[in-house]
């Protein structure tokens, strides 16, 4: 199929579907979360995402220009949507309350198919030239939020952030399998989820799903 065959398809698909080149844009991200999350910065071609996104590789390429630049992309938004879902997080009532609640948003972005996992890969991409620092300046504003915005002391962010790594690598792992079955993680899971543990199983990805 040639290129222009190709365009065209995108075109007829957007005109079809009613969404603009920026609604297309933001459904390629969403899926660049879903599939990097899944797969690794690595592992990932342009073409998995783009099948995610049901679209044409080569519109992808024409949006993005690189595997790399998609990867930003899906950062950057992944990081806008962790920091507006803390953002939009009540205010009110003392330390532990506000950051419970916090965690408790923090859980709620499982509905983001990858979002966990890509800050996870994007923090493991240190020595990479362009991702590195997206990633270290993305893992700052993390830091600069709990400490200047929502108030944490330097022992409270640590704890915060050191409880989200540990989420994130439970669901990097799809250790929901293992609930119910192993007694340690059933044990692990019940600490970390007292409050939203059904909601963690239905939303966490499984084994057997490809993101």
């Amino acid at each position: 199929m040639s290129a222009n065959r190709i365009d065209d398809r995108d075109a007829a698909a957007e005109i079809k579907g009613r969404m603009s080149s920026d609604e297309r844009r933001e459904q390629i991200v969403e899926a660049a979360i879903a599939v990097f999350g899944a797969k690794g910065y690595v592992g990932t071609t342009t073409d998995d995402v783009a099948r995610a996104a049901s679209v044409s590789q080569p519109y992808v390429v024409r949006l993005f220009g690189t595997k790399e630049n998609l990867f930003l992309a899906a950062l950057s938004d992944a990081l806008e949507r962790l920091l507006a879902a803390f953002r939009s997080s009540p205010g009110l009532g003392d330390m532990d309350e506000r950051r419970e609640r916090m965690g408790q948003t923090y859980l709620t972005l499982l509905e983001v198919r990858g979002l966990h996992q890509i800050l996870s890969h994007a923090f493991l991409l240190g020595a990479h030239p362009v991702i590195g620092p997206a990633a270290r300046a993305g893992f700052a504003r993390v830091w600069h939020f709990l400490r200047e915005e929502a108030g944490f002391d330097a022992e409270e962010a640590r704890k915060f952030l050191a409880m989200g790594m540990l989420i994130n690598t439970m669901v990097g792992l799809r250790m929901t399998e293992e609930y119910g079955k192993d007694a340690g993680m059933t044990e692990l899971f019940d600490e970390c989820f007292p409050l939203s543990m059904q909601m963690v199983l239905a939303e966490a990805p499984r084994v057997g799903e490809p993101w």
